[in-house]
């Protein structure tokens, strides 16, 4: 019989990681540990898992911590490959991957891999943890490249992207059609902004209201959709009724009915996230919407890479409100008359980039067991 016993560690299983998580199920005889910490991060339910463990920490995830009950795995004759999540913040990592590596085991490390924002002792601390490991995979292209310039070698990166409920997103999708949802809430024909997610300050939303009434003033109209909560709703309900854009603004809440989402995302024109991206993206893109986020992207979530300037999207001037409305402008100018081209690039980028599928093609073809 072929060995395929692989052991995963990381910290929550997070619910948007459900579809792969129970694909490397599926393939592998894998045991899944994963943190006793609380969090906000909304966790999967752990019973479609075969055999999942829970491991107390040490400290603070946002500081320094320690995985308890972790360094016992290395002791078992029948775990030799572990797939784990890397933060240079864990101080088990370093411990554990090299007592690994002593002991001839093999690590892979799931991790964002390299942002170019790191400081000198970030940097140093990354290379440890990488130089420990047998493969790294990260979620984009980008931190792949940064990382082969830190003298990381190429043949031990590999980019994994990142996926949703993909298979039920594509069904839907499927059988999803337009509706007149946003003329009916509005009473108004005028092109629709959207965004979904929480509604927090690092996204940055007040800048797409004051994009769209510097539009305004320049006769061009916009209705903006938030879909989504957070600390920040407040603040923005406030902005918005200050500049008395209570018509054209509508926060429609949370929303965790994937069906009221694909429509709300399917019938926008365009999706705008001026903070960092992150899954926003892939979930605007995956119903045909095309997103506009900012272009540094040392200060990006890996999924800005899923957006093509001009085709499924495009990128403004970091922080820069004038170059948010131009860019939005531009891209009404441009693409109004050819809405469906768009909406098949953006089913185009998901559909072969960022899916469970490839995501375990990845894993078959450079996780060696």
């Amino acid at each position: 019989m072929v060995n395929n016993k692989l052991c995963y560690i990381g910290n929550k299983a997070a619910r948007y990681r459900e579809s792969v998580f129970c694909a490397i199920d599926a393939e592998y005889d894998c045991e899944w540990y994963f943190s006793l910490n609380k969090s906000d991060i909304k966790e999967m339910d752990l019973s479609l898992l075969k055999k999942v463990t829970k491991y107390p920490i040490l400290g603070s995830p946002s500081k320094l911590y320690w995985k308890r009950k972790v360094l016992r795995l290395l002791l078992r004759k029948d775990l030799h490959t572990f797939l784990a999540l890397s933060e240079s913040r864990c101080i088990t990592d370093y411990v554990f991957f090299a007592l690994a590596k002593l002991l001839k085991k093999d690590v892979y490390v799931w991790t964002h891999g390299w942002y170019g924002k790191e400081t000198k002792t970030e940097a140093f601390l990354k290379l440890r943890q990488f130089n420990l490991v047998k493969g790294i995979f990260v979620y984009s292209n980008y931190a792949r490249q940064l990382m082969i310039e830190q003298g990381i070698p190429e043949n031990k990166i590999f980019t994994i992207h990142n996926s949703l409920h993909y298979s039920q997103q594509k069904a839907l999708r499927e059988s999803i059609s337009p509706s007149p949802i946003y003329q009916e809430h509005f009473g108004n024909v005028n092109p629709t902004i959207v965004f979904i997610g929480r509604l927090t300050k690092v996204k940055k939303l007040d800048m797409v209201i004051d994009a769209i009434q510097m539009l305004k003033d320049r006769g061009e109209n916009y209705n903006f959709v938030l879909v989504g909560d957070g600390v920040e709703k407040h603040n923005l309900e406030t902005k918005v009724n200050a500049m008395g854009m209570q018509q054209n603004v509508w926060f429609f809440g949370a929303c965790y009915d994937e069906k009221q989402n694909a429509e709300l995302i399917y019938n926008a024109d365009l999706c705008v996230s001026p903070g960092n991206v992150g899954l926003t993206a892939m979930h605007a893109l995956v119903f045909g919407c095309p997103v506009i986020t900012h272009n540094c992207f040392k200060w990006q979530m890996p999924e800005f890479e899923a957006i093509q300037a001009g085709e499924t999207g495009d990128f403004f001037e970091m922080d820069d409100e004038a170059s948010l409305a131009n860019t939005i402008s531009q891209w009404f100018t441009c693409k109004s008359t050819c809405r469906d081209k768009v909406r098949q690039a953006c089913y185009k980028e998901i559909d072969e980039n960022w899916t469970p599928e490839f995501q375990m093609k990845v894993i078959r073809e450079n996780l060696k067991i």
